[in-house]
């Protein structure tokens, strides 16, 4: 067993019920460490070429890191890894909670489910015991009261992640909750689950986890955790959580606001960090080890009722707040809450529902076919659509779909204003005057998704301040990015891949990267204690190899599953290419078409691949990823 590590592969097959547990395999851990690592590789070498996202042949990855469950800050993120149903390529999301911990102590750094329940079942790990339930009682639930209704009945000490009613009725972007409010939201892990009729996985784990020095790992961890608390950021930072971000967000010209057809909200004030503290903040929650809890438990009344939700975060805020134009964060959160309950992730079902409104309002879809009358700024309007969504009734069987089928579906024009790249719909940040935010949206491998690389501080500040010095107002600003400069387009080009290169990183070790974004502790710290935990060195140029040959890995397998992938799936939608904004800071900004292919083209050169933006033969090699290459190969042919 690897120090760091469980030791162990479960595997279960819904289909027949069979468990299979095998030894986690030394390999695997040297060339992709844990966490996004392992299931970029699994889903490579097990997942059939040209599998139908929604077969009994796709898979579900959750793995850990090797720094996950340990005394370390931030050490509770599990990573989920799918063939994705609202992209049809590479689908993986992230989430914090105390799953892979658990997962951990029971004794396995991954799981993987395949095939398909014959009825509505449960899998329940308690350590060794690994059993599929029937789990008929607890379909139709909310993903939050199926989580209560679990441990009511399996014990509190269970961890478990439930979905919704949208996974069942395979939504596109359901999502998979965990601990009453953490989500693995993006690219539809969710809808997996439900399409292979599992409603929840509950896990109980009582072992331990084998560490070279526990003395040292306990040393280094304290030290790292001291770093938290004496980072000027931590005491502003820890008030707001995510939150926090808003006002920063809409005050340089960035906030999605009605369907991100401008990028400033007037009545941002309503729905900021301030006004959930003072208006709906029950109590602060953090996840498994976390020194800076950013969760919210919050509780909230409208006119449709009082809700208790964990949130609302920045991106809810954003999509369901700005975006559909909700001024009052009490409604905010309520919508927050339908959302939870139903398992739609807040990010595509804000950024969905934005559309369908632009729709009627541009008179592409009637009263008659929506059912009602809707309208921006109506909470009764936007919980409407969320719950036809979740039942696919009505307009809601087209809208659960995504953006980008709906569109196609809809016309008139409407894909200009689908917001989404690659099918998944665009998470909080209004790109038009931050061209290399607008570039890591491009190239995020599972789409339109901010944690990919989160540039918009480097576009803002010229590269200059932490992500806590621009919400607080310090560090340069450029008066204007409208013009375009190549040699400042270059160095946001290699910010990009810095980034994400970076971010990965965390995800492979297994912990959360705010400790390291938002309030600056050292990533040094890293490379410092795998050695107290593996016995290892690996240095941090060493895990960010690790980190391009996973980013390298996920684009290539997009290119094998989804036909005529390339440079055409890149490009943003034609609203932020052919319209300018038309007010706040950001106004008059527009990316051109040349912009975008200029950035592209330098892109794909600096990584090594060709011009449609597909990884070459021999960079695949040159990473260690020679099986990838005999792909690339063929298809250049």
């Amino acid at each position: 067993m690897a120090n760091g590590y469980a030791g162990q592969i479960l595997r279960v097959n819904l289909s027949t019920k069979g468990v299979a547990k095998q030894p986690l395999s030394e390999e695997l851990i040297q060339e992709f460490v844990g966490g996004r690592g392992f299931v970029a590789k699994l889903l490579w070498d097990e997942l059939p070429p040209g599998t139908d996202p929604l077969g009994e042949d796709n898979m579900v990855v959750m793995a850990a890191g090797p720094l996950t469950g340990l005394f370390v800050p931030g050490s509770g993120k599990t990573h989920f890894g799918t063939k994705s149903p609202a992209t049809g390529g590479y689908g993986d999301s992230n989430m914090g909670g105390h799953f892979a911990p658990t997962m951990k102590y029971a004794g396995y750094d991954v799981i993987i489910v395949t095939g398909k329940a014959a009825g509505p079942s449960i899998l329940v790990v308690d350590d060794s015991r690994v059993e599929v339930r029937d789990g008929a009682e607890y379909w139709g639930m909310g993903a939050i009261d199926c989580e209560k209704a679990l441990k009511d009945d399996l014990g509190e000490e269970f961890q478990i992640i439930t979905v919704g009613p949208a996974a069942e009725k395979l939504v596109k972007y359901a999502c998979i909750s965990h601990d009453f409010g953490r989500q693995a939201g993006r690219t539809g892990v969710g809808t997996v689950f439900g399409s292979k009729n599992l409603k929840a996985v509950a896990v109980r784990g009582t072992g331990t986890i084998p560490v070279v020095d526990p003395a040292g790992a306990l040393e280094k961890g304290k030290a790292m955790y001291q770093s938290c608390y004496n980072k000027p950021g931590f005491q502003g930072w820890t008030p707001f959580g995510t939150a926090g971000i808003t006002d920063w967000v809409n005050e340089v010209g960035a906030f999605p606001t009605r369907n991100f057809q401008t990028s400033y909200f007037k009545k941002y004030k309503e729905i900021n960090g301030a006004a959930l503290r003072e208006k709906i903040l029950v109590t602060d929650k953090g996840c498994f080890g976390c020194p800076i809890p950013c969760g919210k438990y919050s509780r909230a009344r409208t006119k449709l009722g009082q809700v208790t939700v964990e949130g609302p975060e920045y991106e809810t805020i954003a999509l369901l707040g700005g975006n559909c134009s909700l001024d009052k964060i009490e409604e905010v959160a309520y919508a927050n809450y339908i959302c939870d309950q139903l398992g739609i992730d807040t990010i595509s079902g804000g950024a969905v529902v934005s559309f369908a409104v632009e729709c009627f309002e541009k008179g592409l879809l009637s009263e008659t076919q929506i059912g009602r009358k809707i309208a921006f700024g109506d909470l009764e309007s936007i919980v409407y659509l969320l719950e036809k969504i979740a039942t696919r009734e009505g307009i809601g069987d087209l809208l659960a779909e995504g953006v980008r089928t709906a569109a196609a579906r809809i016309g008139g024009g409407s894909d200009k204003f689908a917001i989404h790249i690659k099918g998944l719909e665009w998470s909080g940040y209004e790109c038009r005057n931050a061209p290399g935010m607008m570039l890591s949206y491009m190239t995020a491998d599972v789409g339109a998704h901010h944690n990919r690389a989160w540039a918009l501080g480097f576009d803002i500040s010229g590269g200059s301040g932490s992500v806590t010095d621009l919400i607080q107002g310090k560090g340069e600003r450029p008066a204007s990015l409208s013009v375009f400069d190549p040699a400042a387009y270059a160095a946001k080009v290699d910010k990009v891949i810095e980034l994400q290169h970076m971010r990965p990183m965390f995800d492979l070790l297994g912990v959360c990267r705010l400790q390291w974004v938002e309030i600056g502790m050292e990533v040094s710290h890293y490379e410092e204690i795998m050695p107290l935990i593996s016995g290892k060195q690996m240095s941090l140029a060493d895990l960010l190899v690790v980190s391009e040959r996973v980013w390298n890995l996920t684009r290539a397998f997009s290119a094998r599953e989804i036909p005529g992938f390339g440079r055409s799936f890149d490009y943003p939608p034609g609203r932020f290419l052919e319209e300018r904004i038309p007010d706040g800071p950001s106004a008059g900004r527009v990316m051109s078409k040349e912009e975008a292919d200029w950035l592209l083209d330098e892109y794909y050169r600096k990584r090594g691949w060709d011009e449609n933006g597909l990884p070459t033969a021999a960079t695949l090699e040159g990473l260690g990823l020679g099986f990838a290459a005999e792909t690339a190969a063929s298809r250049a042919k």
